[in-house]
């Protein structure tokens, strides 16, 4: 099987589909492993290092997907990768499509490609075993994030999250207790944020309160819980996540404009649309804009500015799939996988995704 690694193309995509470690397993077992040049430099990887694996180094864009049976990439494809897919090759990566254009959506369909989106693939007790790493690795990053909106030279209302003797901390407010959340909470907490968190899970807020032994508030989500911590959160985090569906919007412009001025928003949720009425996806380039006062974080590919460490993440999550699907094959695999099979959007020209088929419906 070729296999093959293009070069991340979105702004500030530091990370990498496969590692040289991979790269040294497949090529191994006998496949063709291609490296787009420079594909691997963001995570630290060299093309010497893959060379060494046994990869071998294309240089243009338009031949790595050429090339491809199984292409293996981190983030949704800009729209000339998309036209550089040819029919009946299988990408794998993040592809959020229920947050996509529709016309990529028919492209997948028109060329027969098989979509599997990494971040929907589900085991049989919900859990999504290859998001689950790279959620973590979003929610521990969201407290510096914070931290540094908040100071005065970034706009924000220069305060410290853990405050000082005399002087209460931030209060940081984040929607939805999965994994993202969680992680989020685990971090503002050791920096000596209060902390909140809102659920529509009794079950999951119980499991949190005894995880973190009371230190975090937890209510549950509805209207006016909701309109209530606005009026007094510093930080305020969207961590909501339904698996394959655009993300519900929770916060809605009035709910903004209650906020005190130059609070912070990050919203995790963007890449599925984002939870909040008022966000709108930005860049690592230019990753911040002001709406009703309020400071708003909105980058999809939050981590893909941790080239190293979200790539290692990755790796090790989305490792047992695509070795899979190299061994026996992508038919077999989906066979004897149900996980992987929950993963795939489109196959042989249809919608196996039920939340996508809704989405595009709702849009017409």
């Amino acid at each position: 099987m070729n296999i093959c690694i293009p070069k991340e193309r979105r702004d500030s995509e530091y990370r990498v589909g496969l590692t040289p470690a991979a790269i040294r397993l497949l090529t191994d077992d006998g496949h063709t492993c291609y490296v787009e040049h420079e594909a691997g430099l963001g995570s630290g990887f060299s093309d010497y290092d893959y060379q060494q694996a046994g990869g071998q180094i294309v240089y243009s864009g338009e031949e790595i997907y050429g090339r491809a049976d199984l292409l293996v990439k981190v983030a949704r494809p800009t729209q000339v990768e998309f036209d550089w897919m040819r029919e009946d090759q299988t990408v794998a990566g993040f592809l959020h499509l229920a947050a996509g254009q529709s016309s990529k959506i028919e492209a997948l369909l028109e060329k027969k490609i098989t979509a599997l989106g990494l971040e929907i693939i589900q085991d049989d007790d919900g859990c999504l075993p290859v998001m689950t790493p790279v959620s973590q690795a979003g929610g521990r990053m969201v407290p510096q994030v914070a931290a540094t909106l908040s100071q005065n030279n970034f706009g924000g209302k220069g305060i410290l999250l853990s405050g000082t003797p005399g002087v209460p901390p931030a209060e940081v407010v984040i929607l939805g207790g999965g994994t993202a959340g969680s992680a989020a909470a685990r971090n503002f907490l050791g920096l000596g944020a209060a902390v909140y968190i809102l659920d529509r899970d009794l079950e999951r807020l119980r499991e949190l309160d005894q995880r973190f032994q009371g230190r975090v508030v937890t209510m549950v989500s509805h209207p006016f819980n909701l309109e209530r911590v606005c009026r007094f959160a510093d930080v305020l985090v969207g961590a909501v996540l339904i698996p394959g569906a655009r993300t519900p919007v929770l916060i809605n412009r009035e709910m903004v404009k209650s906020m005190r001025p130059r609070s912070v928003i990050i919203d995790l949720s963007i890449d599925q649309g984002g939870c909040i009425e008022t966000s709108r996806p930005t860049t690592h380039s230019n990753p911040t804009y002001i709406e009703e006062e309020i400071i708003h974080y909105c980058v999809p590919n939050m981590t893909g500015v941790l080239g190293r460490t979200a790539t290692h993440a990755l790796n090790n999550a989305s490792w047992p799939y695509v070795q899979m699907i190299a061994e026996i094959g992508l038919e077999k695999a989906l066979e004897v996988s149900p996980s992987l099979k929950r993963g795939l959007y489109t196959h042989q020209g249809e919608i196996l995704q039920s939340t996508l088929r809704d989405s595009l419906e709702g849009r017409q």
